[in-house]
């Protein structure tokens, strides 16, 4: 099914934007999502709305087939070796903190270290970050390549003995560039260290198999990959997580309540305090069997090849400066345009119905890094077409001529 084909199943998609047909640019922000998703949130709540584990009543069963149901295709979706080790959460954010609080906070003390990059979102920057001034731990950086890439060089010349927690992405939400995750767990392993990704970029655009990977904790959220809002994925060894503290305690996180103490359910749901995301995960459930269904390697190759015809297309204009790798790169291209604000640009696109992101991308460090304050990005996913393409790069041509026949 090529991507002009997937659109009938996207209702978000066929509506015009200030006269033009839109043309969404932003999904590294968000995804759009298909029918099927919006009808099983739909049915959940039109046709066995219940809570979760606790009813024995038919609606209770019905809901929480559904939840369990939902874990299970998860688990399915990155090869987990068992549906414990896969978390609900509110999303990425959510789960990094999840670990930051439960697991590096537990465990830390001065002179351990936390190693990371600059190129990293704010969700798993800050939180490591926090994280370190409160134990003592040294907060460090992977020195990045001349393109903003990671090198195993500079990994291994990093990474030490006393390096406790290794926290990076799979796929930059700025760069476009792909982390070799599987190689940074070995050395990660080889120093006793545990590796966190921060995979919010990389389970939407790639098959992920976290066995392969060898990683310790894997992040991701759903309303990138099709799915709702407000429901994320934390994957963890069990070994791992039965070490990571829960850091929301209340109903259904419990196993026995004592006047002075209490102890924890089992995993996943130690992690789970409260009423869960019920039909956000059914959601996210639905769009991982559309995924599937398409295949991941092909929304990859799809994207990929998208990428690649935008950039040719946009080397030609003058004043054009792409950042991060120039070859091989994911789903998304980021880009300023000589005498042109990124918001300045990204307003004149919406008014011939494109949609792109202006600004620092939750990346201030790499913004400095790149020594720009703000930059402008197109992001594409499974449903975007070269036509598309074509009307972007035709509104940055439109913009450039405007804003040099304003200033001229």
């Amino acid at each position: 099914m090529n991507a002009k084909e997937l659109r009938k199943y996207f209702p978000i998609l066929h509506q015009e934007v200030n006269g033009h047909q839109l043309v969404y640019l932003d999904n590294g922000a968000t995804s759009q999502k298909p029918i099927q998703v919006i009808e099983a949130m739909d049915k959940y709540y039109k046709e066995y709305n219940s809570n979760v584990h606790r009813g024995v009543h038919t609606l209770g069963s019905l809901a929480t087939d559904g939840y369990e149901g939902a874990r299970e295709k998860v688990r399915a979706f990155i090869n987990a070796r068992e549906a414990a080790e896969v978390v609900f959460t509110r999303g990425t954010t959510s789960a990094v903190n999840t670990v930051a609080y439960g697991f590096a906070r537990a465990f830390l003390k001065p002179g351990d270290e936390i190693v990371t990059t600059v190129a990293e979102h704010h969700s798993n920057f800050i939180p490591w970050q926090q994280a370190a001034k409160v134990t003592g731990a040294t907060f460090k950086f992977i020195p990045l390549a001349e393109d903003g890439t990671v090198t195993l060089d500079a990994v291994r010349d990093t990474i030490t003995d006393n390096t406790k927690i290794v926290a990076i992405h799979h796929i930059s939400n700025v760069l476009g560039d792909t982390t070799p995750i599987k190689e940074i767990a070995q050395i990660a392993h080889q120093h006793g260290a545990i590796l966190f990704v921060d995979g919010a970029q990389g389970a939407p655009h790639k098959k992920i198999d976290v066995q392969d990977l060898d990683c310790d904790f894997y992040a991701f959220s759903s309303h990138k990959m099709g799915g709702p809002t407000g429901v994320g994925v934390l994957y963890g060894k069990r070994e791992v997580l039965e070490r990571t503290e829960p850091m929301e305690f209340g109903g259904e996180m419990i196993d026995f309540v004592e006047l002075y103490d209490s102890t924890w359910k089992e995993l996943p749901w130690k992690f789970e305090g409260g009423t869960p995301i019920i039909a956000g995960a059914i959601g996210l459930g639905a769009a991982i069997d559309f995924l599937e269904e398409i295949g991941m390697d092909n929304i990859e190759r799809h994207e990929k090849k998208l990428v690649a015809y935008a950039m040719e297309q946009m080397r030609e204009i003058e004043g054009m400066t792409i950042y991060g790798p120039q070859q091989d790169r994911s789903s998304l291209i980021t880009f300023n345009l000589a005498g042109v604000h990124p918001h300045d640009l990204s307003t004149v696109l919406d008014s011939y119905g494109i949609a792109v992101r202006a600004g620092h991308h939750c990346a201030q460090p790499l913004m400095r890094w790149l020594n720009v304050t703000a930059t402008a990005r197109a992001s594409f996913y499974m449903y975007n077409t070269e036509e598309e393409v074509d009307a972007f790069v035709a509104g940055l041509k439109k913009t450039k001529e405007y804003f040099g026949n304003v200033f001229s």
